[in-house]
């Protein structure tokens, strides 16, 4: 079946950031040419996948075959999934992973109870993040204006940078996004120490900036715990050595972790493809199905 000319976008599939221009037009050309290849997918007679085949296959004047969403398939779960299938940041991610679990129908069936609500830390693990980031996600989707929350989308600037942008006025937020942040001081002496990191979750206000006072604050905390570890290092000659073997097997855990990364999103590349080569083999099989059906009608 064809998807009608007329749908809305599904609020789910807006979370995640339009196609660039190009990307678009390379789209379109593929479809002008060899037509939809996988269908999209409807959900309550809106596109929850497939937004861009979609317009494209419209402003091409080609059909676009659809699938239903399956009705034991949770809505926001699907959503999420998506985003393994395109090429997102981590801003991005967590943009669309805050944005798809804040989410909820705007109508309910009366006795319908109210969806789970996740921490920080969950939507963090669910979007492959640090918790903080989720706060800065929050923080620009509370209290930023459509402009400063489309620029992190498009990759225009970065989430702390609009997490920042946030706190000011609604009037100054736009002229904010091309501006850049104060300078931070110069690092001491002491920067290239690495340190390891204790995580802690701390469940944060969708507000939760730091101010200038704070900021200044952590700094000279931070300041001053280097120069007393620089104490330290200045008069034991093993601990220079040990810190050298902890850069040295941070640099090694960082490199592993990018390997780690790309392999699995070459992996659901791969099942994506597997799946799309179901499709089309199922689809072949229908027409040959067909066509000997047709063929011992004939001889009959």
């Amino acid at each position: 079946m064809n998807a009608a000319p007329n749908l809305q976008r599904h609020p789910l599939s807006a979370v995640f950031p339009a196609m660039t221009d190009a990307e678009f037009l390379s789209l379109k050309d593929s479809i002008n040419n060899i037509g939809v290849q996988n269908p999209i997918t409807l959900h309550e007679n809106m596109v929850i996948d497939g937004w861009h085949r979609y317009i494209a296959a419209n402003e091409v004047g080609l059909p676009c075959p659809y699938v239903e969403l399956d009705d034991g398939v949770d809505q926001q779960d699907f959503a999420k999934s998506q985003a393994c299938r395109r090429n997102l940041t981590a801003a991005q991610i967590a943009m669309a992973i805050t944005a798809i679990y804040a989410w909820h129908p705007s109508h309910r069936k009366e006795g319908h109870t109210e969806c789970e609500v996740k921490t920080n830390a969950q939507l963090a693990e669910l979007a492959g993040v640090h918790a903080n980031t989720i706060s800065q996600a929050k923080a620009v989707q509370t209290n930023a204006v459509p402009e400063v929350q489309a620029a992190v989308l498009s990759g225009e600037i970065g989430l702390p940078k609009a997490a920042v942008i946030a706190k000011l006025s609604k009037s100054e937020q736009a002229a904010a996004i091309h501006k850049p942040l104060p300078k931070a001081k110069p690092a001491s002496p002491m920067q290239d120490v690495v340190y390891r990191e204790i995580p802690v979750e701390v469940e944060a206000e969708p507000d939760c900036v730091p101010d200038a006072d704070e900021l200044g604050a952590q700094e000279a905390a931070e300041v001053a715990d280097r120069l007393a570890m620089q104490k330290l290092l200045d008069s034991d000659e093993k601990l220079v050595e040990s810190f050298e073997v902890i850069k040295r097997l941070n640099l090694e855990v960082a490199s592993l972790r990018i390997a780690r990364d790309g392999a699995m999103n070459r992996a659901n590349e791969a099942i994506q493809t597997v799946k799309k080569r179901d499709y089309q083999i199922k689809l072949l099989q229908q027409q040959l199905t067909a066509a000997l059906v047709d063929h011992q009608t004939e001889d009959v």
